[in-house]
């Protein structure tokens, strides 16, 4: 098993392919918007008795050139900004509320505990308001951590399983899995709502076009959304599926490590299974990969194409895996 010290090195080489891969998959999507230009306003057009289809496609292009540098800077200044305080929005967006040791002494005494044992900082802790039982971790470092419980988890699990899940998620924090997913949400989502914006303003410009040239720019928008939606939906989860699978069962790992309980944990996942869902998730998300169960709704795009990019390893898969950890430590 690859140990943890092994696992943050290589989490560390994926936060640096995810910033290399990111620009490079954009940078493809580009070339393939540039091809569109010119299959839809190219000479072909030209030929076909459209007068006027060269000057356009240069216009086209032109315009091009200047919107995707704007908009990659925009998107590396989002980026920058979500890595400071995209903790804060995460939590915000999935209706977290921060508590103090006075309001949940008893779960702060868990993680106080657990993170002495593996020599970190203590987290900020949230709860959300849902009956549901997920959990999740957040932010840049483990000085900047933040740690999310459902109500329904801190009601519904016994103490020593409620125990696994903050272990699990404390070896998110203690991996840097949680600066990895913070980057991945905060690009994904960035993409997600530029693609929006675009179909707005392609369908706004379709409905006031008067002339060719705001015909131009209602392709122009149009071909933008496409793109980014394409980058956001598809190209970027493929990208968070190719460097991230493997962290939960890291995780499991780690946490029944600490714990000396695999099978607490095993039993915790077995419960959480039959009610994940985060209805404050529905709509984000970007976000599901970063809780210890896959909180959407089923009806959700990411979560309808699971198959292929799922967020998580099966439950059961993971069960197993803890229950024969669980045979060695008893031998």
């Amino acid at each position: 098993m690859v140990t943890v010290y092994e696992h943050i090195s290589q989490n560390k080489r994926r936060t640096a392919l995810l910033v290399l891969l990111f620009p490079l998959a954009f940078a493809l999507l580009v070339a393939l918007f540039v091809g569109m230009v010119y299959v839809l306003v190219g000479p072909g057009a030209d030929a076909a008795g459209v007068s006027g289809m060269t000057q356009a496609q240069n216009d086209l292009i032109t315009a091009f050139m200047y919107i995707v540098p704007i908009g990659w800077g925009i998107a590396m200044i989002w980026i920058v900004i979500s890595f400071f305080f995209g903790d804060k929005w995460l939590m915000s967006g999935a209706g977290a509320i921060a508590v103090t040791r006075q309001d949940q002494p008893e779960i702060y005494r868990l993680v106080e505990n657990l993170c002495i044992t593996r020599g970190l900082p203590l987290p900020r802790i949230y709860i959300i308001d849902d009956e549901s039982l997920n959990a999740f971790a957040t932010g840049r470092d483990p000085q900047h951590a933040s740690l999310a419980l459902t109500k329904g988890i801190v009601k519904k699990l016994e103490r020593v399983e409620l125990e696994g899940v903050i272990a699990h998620e404390l070896a998110h924090i203690e991996n840097r899995d949680i600066r990895l997913m913070l980057l991945i949400v905060a690009g994904i989502s960035f993409f997600t709502l530029a693609g929006e914006w675009f179909f707005r303003q392609a369908m706004y410009s379709g409905r006031r076009r008067s002339s060719s040239s705001k015909g131009d720019a209602t392709l122009i928008w149009f071909l933008l959304g496409i793109i980014c939606m394409v980058y956001g939906y598809l190209i970027a989860p493929i990208i968070r599926f190719a460097v991230s699978r493997q962290r939960e069962y890291q995780a499991d790992a780690t946490a029944a490590l600490t714990t000396r309980n695999p099978r607490a944990l095993a039993s915790a996942l077995q419960k959480i299974s039959g009610d994940p869902r985060v209805e404050a998730l529905d709509k984000r998300e970007s976000m599901a990969a970063m809780c210890i169960a896959n909180p959407l709704d089923k009806m959700g795009l990411f979560s309808g194409l699971s198959g292929l990019w799922a967020t998580h390893p099966p439950i059961q898969k993971r069960i197993d895996a803890l229950l024969e950890m669980d045979e060695e430590v008893v031998r």
